[in-house]
């Protein structure tokens, strides 16, 4: 597998992800949303909770999987190692998480399904979130869909600040997130097959009848999806099925969709350059997943946590 010596996020990072991150960050409430999630969050109890009801990937615990990760790490160049759990959940699923601690977390429902190659594939695909450092703003979209509803009278009306605006903010980059890591798969993979199979099994494989499927036909069904295009009214159906038209709103883009994007990637000048070795590195070699915070920055952030619990204190008299 090819590995990526001091390469930075930016040479990767897929431009709509960009644009997508910029925007939300422009929208009037997102600072506020900053600065609760760091108030009201912490990564330490999450961290508990996975030491405590799932099985944490080492040397001597799913050793085969924990000597891909640890290349997948190298690949990135990704430094400061990751926490990778197992979680014991039949739901075909995985995620990546936390800032100063970041961790992923596989379900054995993905285990089951995919073969080594795809299981690469995805551990690549989530390292990739922390390589660009994804992982914080998908928990703060978590946090910040859930405290809506749930906290807004104990963050003294988080609700009244927080627009749908915001929200189909959140979504649509958490959906154009997923087209960087896609990069970041494909780059260790250096093999565009393994990464389209591992999709078209997330989007109905089975171990059973997995002789029965076809990469050939999936690919000319994402083909076929993107002629859906050609008429205006499939592309007003497709906003709507993915910002809330079938009761909720999607956090990833279609499998079908993603291959398109990424199929096209794989022919760009853009790929060929950086599997030449031509590519943006880090300033300071490889990327720490921990972002460094002037102390100007942290007695900031003390003073306003300070502020803000005094006027939850007031709330509660």
């Amino acid at each position: 597998m090819p590995s990526y010596p001091g390469i930075s996020s930016a040479a990767f990072r897929h431009p709509l992800d960009i644009q997508a991150e910029q925007a939300l960050r422009s929208l009037p409430g997102f600072d506020l949303i900053a600065r609760k999630f760091v108030e009201f969050v912490y990564e330490r109890p999450q961290l508990v909770y996975l030491m405590g009801n799932s099985i944490q990937v080492g040397p001597r615990q799913y050793s085969t999987i924990y000597q891909i990760f640890r290349e997948c790490v190298r690949d990135l160049d990704i430094s400061g190692e990751p926490g990778l759990f197992i979680s014991q959940d039949a739901q075909v699923n995985s995620y990546a998480l936390g800032q100063e601690n970041p961790y992923i977390v596989v379900n054995t429902g993905l285990l089951d399904l995919l073969n080594e190659s795809e299981l690469r594939t995805v551990l690549a695909h989530e390292l990739g979130h922390i390589k660009c450092g994804h992982s914080i703003l998908i928990q703060m979209a978590i946090w910040a869909m859930s405290a809506v509803s749930v906290i807004g009278e104990l963050t003294f009306g988080l609700g009244n600040f927080v627009s749908q605006a915001l929200i189909y903010a959140f979504f649509e980059w958490r959906r154009k997130a997923e087209l960087s890591a896609d990069r970041a798969a494909l780059l260790v993979m250096d093999d565009l097959n393994s990464v389209m199979s591992s999709m078209m099994k997330l989007s109905g494989g089975s171990n059973k009848y997995a002789h029965e499927c076809s990469l050939t036909e999936f690919i000319e069904q994402s083909e076929k999806y993107q002629a859906l295009d050609d008429d205006g009214l499939n592309q007003v159906y497709k906003f709507l099925l993915y910002n809330g038209g079938q009761g909720m709103m999607l956090s990833h883009p279609f499998p079908v969709e993603r291959l398109h994007y990424l199929r096209k990637w794989a022919v760009s000048e853009e790929y060929q350059e950086i599997k030449r070795g031509n590519y943006q590195r880090s300033p300071v070699g490889s990327v720490d997943v921990t972002p460094a915070k002037s102390d100007n920055e942290v007695e900031k952030l003390r003073r306003e946590i300070e502020r803000l619990q005094e006027e939850i204190n007031k709330v509660k008299k």
